[in-house]
């Protein structure tokens, strides 16, 4: 499926869901546009672009010529890709095509999906269903960027070594990590702000969010300036107590 790059991101999850086209559920509700969502490999509830994604185009700015990015080439990682990176103010992406699933299998493993599915009584859950379970989580955690000013999650989940997380284990038990793989453990980002006593934390017109701490928020007329300097003493508070350096998932500069 090709779509314009200016098209609404969960206009097009929500035509995907309603033809039956699997793989970009657990992706709905997500702010920005279609074109915004290769650029830091979008995520969410298990999913990210890079697996459907097929290919983009994309103006050279210096040139306007057009060029054709397939998966490899844009380099994704995690919240991460080529546009962000060498890339990066060096190209308009004009449309992005994906590959998507006819008969897909359905992934309601992570976070509250099943749950809300349970409360609901779904045991065998459609297209629909899951994507109309991820719009709930979202809504009753995250903000309306249309009522707070938001970038949504401003920080990346850090990645640790098991030692490190096995130290941490130690003076923090019920820290929460999820394994990448034998040597590495990835930990959730908003448990460690939490911790910190940054959650519902508000100066003057900006904070972060009552109920997710990896939202930084401006409630009106709070500067740029003021929410990175934030955004910097959450990311210093929480490497002094647990030794991790958080790093932003927005573009600042």
């Amino acid at each position: 499926v090709q779509c314009g790059a200016g098209e609404v991101w969960h206009d097009f999850v929500l035509w995907c869901v309603a033809n039956k086209y699997y793989g970009v559920e657990n992706l709905s509700l997500i702010p920005g546009t279609v074109g915004a969502s290769p650029m830091q490999n979008i995520g969410a509830y298990g999913a990210e672009i890079k697996d459907v994604f097929e290919n983009l185009e994309a103006v050279e700015i210096a040139t306007q010529n057009s060029q054709i990015f397939n998966n490899a080439q844009c380099n994704f990682g995690y919240r991460e890709s080529i546009f962000k990176n060498s890339h990066k103010d060096k190209f308009v992406i004009t449309s992005v095509t994906f590959r998507l699933q006819k008969n897909g299998i359905l992934n309601t493993s992570y976070g509250a999906i099943q749950e809300v599915l349970a409360a609901k009584n779904i045991v065998e859950p459609n297209i629909k269903d899951v994507s109309n379970a991820v719009i709930e989580i979202r809504e009753s955690k995250l903000p309306n960027p249309k009522e707070i000013g938001n970038a949504g999650s401003f920080f990346k989940n850090p990645t640790i070594s098991n030692e490190q997380y096995c130290k941490l284990q130690t003076n923090y038990s019920n820290i929460p990590g999820y394994k990448v793989d034998e040597h590495n453990t990835k930990v959730p980002a908003g448990w460690l702000i939490e911790q910190c006593n940054w959650k519902g934390f508000k100066e003057n017109n900006y904070g972060v969010h009552a109920k997710q701490a990896l939202v930084l928020v401006n409630y009106g007329g709070a500067n740029g300036n003021e929410i990175v300097a934030l955004s910097q003493k959450i990311i210093d508070s929480v490497q002094q107590k647990f030794g991790i350096i958080l790093h932003a998932e927005v573009n600042i500069w």
